[in-house]
């Protein structure tokens, strides 16, 4: 790694050492690519505070809606090899997807949250979540909420199901798999991205906690109006969820798990090149980065904005981030992405993951000016 760049290095080291020592986190990861090389990678505490097992740079973290990145990609990779295009009527794929008045949802409705189908039914379970083609017939049998674009719906679980079918329809094989070999292979990422985690992989995730985010779960269910139709109080996005065999073993492509040295090389590719391989176009790029979607969130109730698959933030970037705090976003401008995961998910603590993001953009922002 380029030595310009140890100060910072030790700042975040600093930084994250302080965060798992002070009893505020039990384990961090941080990376960071600059022009498709290594910039940042540091790691600290535990991935199991029981057994005191310590995370390092290879520890698989479930880093919830982070993973929407991965699914995302794979989607601008395929159409980038012309197989998918986003104005693609899903139902040309998916003929039963077509009922109710679905059969204008395209695959860009999908990307960016406006497809109109963000609900799950009340009773839905964990177990439903395993059996893909259960959920991918309720979404065919669903009706939408609304007309397709009309407005912006975060589809916390649904969108997964949603453009994780389209990938299946178009290639035969489940999403899972495409990224492996179409995504993660490339980039020697089989071990560190995953959707569904094969089962001798899931004694090397981290454990994940619960510091808050349950009882901001059970807040917002009680407080959003539209909350519990998204996530139902059994399928709730939190560490219980996260922490089950046959959830993590399934694909369920509106989460993900992954290292945050993995998460961040995958941005790098996208930008550029990377040891050589490069995921999509500068063109590609461009369009999947820009604004598509931006409005009043039907479950949060703020502004969002949305390219495909991606948020798009203020600051130049666009990525994803996951309930608890992980998150992973590139920044096209500086050449830069940055990834911070962590096993401890926490709700209403100063988001030390998104300061891990600003030291690190306000550094190369300032060597770059």
């Amino acid at each position: 790694m380029d030595g310009r760049w140890d100060g910072l290095r030790a700042e975040v080291r600093a930084t994250i050492g302080e965060l798992v020592g002070s009893g505020r986190e039990t384990g961090v990861q941080v990376a960071a690519y600059l022009h498709g090389a290594p910039l940042i990678e540091e790691q600290a505490g535990l991935a199991d505070a029981g057994t005191g097992r310590p995370l390092t740079a290879d520890t698989p973290i479930h880093a919830v809606s982070t993973g929407k990145a991965l699914t995302a990609t794979v989607v601008h990779v395929l159409a980038e090899r012309g197989r998918l295009d986003y104005d693609l009527r899903v139902a040309e794929l998916w003929p039963e997807f077509a009922r109710h008045g679905k059969d204008r949802i395209t695959l860009r409705h999908a990307l960016t949250h406006t497809a109109g189908l963000p609900a799950l039914p009340a009773d839905i379970t964990p177990a439903d979540f395993t059996d893909w083609d259960r959920m991918c017939g309720l979404l065919a049998d669903a009706t939408p909420r609304w007309a397709p674009g009309e407005r912006v719906a975060y589809h916390a679980w649904t969108w997964g199901w949603l453009v994780g079918e389209v990938v299946r329809r178009v290639t035969g094989k489940p999403v899972s798999q495409v990224l492996a070999e179409e995504v993660a292979g490339p980039l020697g990422l089989v071990d560190e991205l995953f959707l569904g985690v094969p089962e001798a992989q899931l004694p090397r995730l981290a454990r994940l906690e619960d510091a808050g985010l349950a009882a901001l779960m059970t807040y917002a269910g009680e407080n959003l109006p539209n909350f519990d139709a998204v996530a139902p109080p059994a399928v709730r996005p939190d560490a219980t969820i996260g922490s089950r065999p046959d959830v993590l073993r399934a694909d369920v492509p509106a989460v993900g798990t992954m290292t945050a040295r993995g998460i961040a090389r995958m941005y790098a590719a996208l930008l550029g090149p990377v040891d050589g391989v490069r995921l999509i176009s500068p063109g590609r790029l461009a369009e999947v980065s820009a604004v598509a979607a931006r409005g009043t969130d039907w479950v949060f109730g703020a502004e969002v904005t949305f390219g495909l698959g991606y948020a798009v933030d203020a600051d130049g970037s666009f990525g994803t981030a996951g309930s608890g705090g992980s998150l992973a976003f590139a920044y096209p401008e500086l050449g830069l992405t940055v990834a911070a995961l962590r096993n401890r998910l926490g709700a209403g603590d100063g988001d030390p993951m998104e300061g891990l993001r600003r030291l690190v953009r306000d550094a190369v922002a300032a060597a770059h000016a």
